[in-house]
Order: structure tokens, then sequence, then C-alpha cells
């Protein structure tokens, strides 16, 4: 593969790129694995779901915002010190998870009865399982002009959600495709489109993890793996549940 491949044949997730696992290989010590990936993971995410269930259970929508703003100030001393990640991780889940659980609930509320957050749960889970199995099985290979796809689309994404909130504080407001009460076409369109290419993420961090564990990157850096994928699971639950809102309001 050339070198402007390589480069550009990145994860979108900016949590995992080969740059991340070329500069922590390690020829001492224990070294990455996949099932320890697996295993960091797991713990990661019933972390998320338990202060997620804290809050939604107890009906506190007050941890939506620290929740959020801790995370962001926790992701970004994860990613300029991975090495911290096995701390740093853990203390992530817990506070996305209690933004998490925030938000399900103000979902659920606009729509009671119809139980958003669960249905959203059950996506999330059931396409991260189809896609782990679609690369397992290589039906879906991340190949170089697959990954330059993925990563600009989410590179568009990004810039799209950066301006808007940009523009909204200067009293312009969101445009009416990010509204969850916007149920025309256009907007649902939109929505199922970010939704395929968050989904999309997860086959590329699976290439990554697996590439990081066939270089010998240090074991800490199961707890990164672990990182980029709840990164990409969390965006995944927050668009759908956002694309079922914009469903439900059609009714």
């Amino acid at each position: 593969m050339s070198k402007i491949s390589r480069s550009l044949g990145r994860s979108g997730n900016p949590a995992l790129t080969s740059e991340v696992f070329n500069n922590s290989i390690t020829s001492q010590g224990e070294v990455m694995t996949l099932q320890g990936t697996v295993n960091k993971t797991s713990l990661s995410l019933c972390l998320l779901v338990l202060a997620g269930g804290f809050t939604f259970n107890t009906g506190n929508t007050d941890f939506i915002w620290p929740g959020f703003i801790g995370g962001f100030i926790v992701a970004m001393i994860t990613i300029f010190k991975k090495e911290w990640a096995p701390i740093t991780v853990p203390i992530y889940a817990v506070l996305e998870g209690l933004a998490l659980g925030g938000v399900s609930l103000v979902y659920n509320g606009m729509f009671p009865g119809e139980g958003l957050a669960m249905k959203a749960i059950l996506l999330t889970v059931s396409i991260f399982a189809a896609l782990l199995f679609a690369y397992k099985t290589r039906i879906i290979k991340p190949t170089a002009n697959f990954k330059l796809g993925i990563f600009a689309a989410t590179a568009g994404i990004a810039v799209f959600y950066v301006i808007s909130w940009v523009i909204s504080l200067f009293g312009g407001g969101f445009p009416e495709v990010l509204n969850p009460l916007n149920g025309g076409l256009l907007s649902i369109g939109f929505s199922l489109f970010v939704v395929v290419i968050a989904a999309l993420n997860l086959v590329l961090d699976f290439d990554f993890i697996e590439e990081g564990a066939e270089k010998g990157a240090p074991k800490y850096m199961e707890w990164y793996g672990a990182f980029g994928l709840l990164v990409t699971l969390i965006w995944l639950y927050l668009e759908i549940l956002r694309l079922l809102a914009k469903i439900s309001s059609r009714d």
C-alpha cells in the first residue's frame, strides 16, 4: 500500500489511528491482545450502563451537562496520555453513563410510552453485533478506499455539527435537520445517513484494534482500544435516539 493510502486509511474515530499504535509499540512487558481488549470493553460498558441506569431510574437529569463536559475533558486526557487509559477510561465510562441516562430520560419524556431509550439500546447492540460478525467473516473489508470514504464522511459530519454549534452561540439556532422533533423526510434522511456512518466506524475500530494486537502494542492499549469503541458506540446510540424521535414525531 502506498504512503498516501496508509496515511488516509484510518478510522473516522480520532481516538483510533494507525499512528496511535505505531507510536506505542513495545518489545518489553505484556502486550495488547484481542481478548484483553474485549474484556476491558465489556467492563467499560458495564460501568456505563450502571451509571446510566442510576440517573435514568432516579429520574435525575442534572448530570447531563456535567457528565458530557467531564467526559470530554477525560477523553482529551486519554487521547494525549494514552498510558493513563487504565484509570481514565473507567472514569470516562461513568461520566458518559451519567449523561446518557439523563438524555435517555429526556427522550422518553418527549414520547411517553414508546420506550425510545430501550429501542435505541437494542438497535445499538444489534448493529454492533452485526458489524462485528460482518468484520470477522470478512463480509465487510476495511479497504483503503472504504476507510477514506468513512473518514471523509465522519469529518464532514463533525464540521457540520461544530459550525451549527458556533452559529447557535450567536443566536442563529440549530439547523432543522438536527431537531429531534422534526419528522420531515429530509431530516430523517440526514439522521439515517449519520447513523450509517457512525455504525461503519465500528468496522474501522475493529480493524485498528486488531492491528494493535498484531503489532504488539503495550498492555494499556487494551483500555485505549476500549475507549475508542466507547466513543463510537456513544455517538451511535445518541444518533439512533435522535432518529427514533424524528420518526415518532411523524405519528
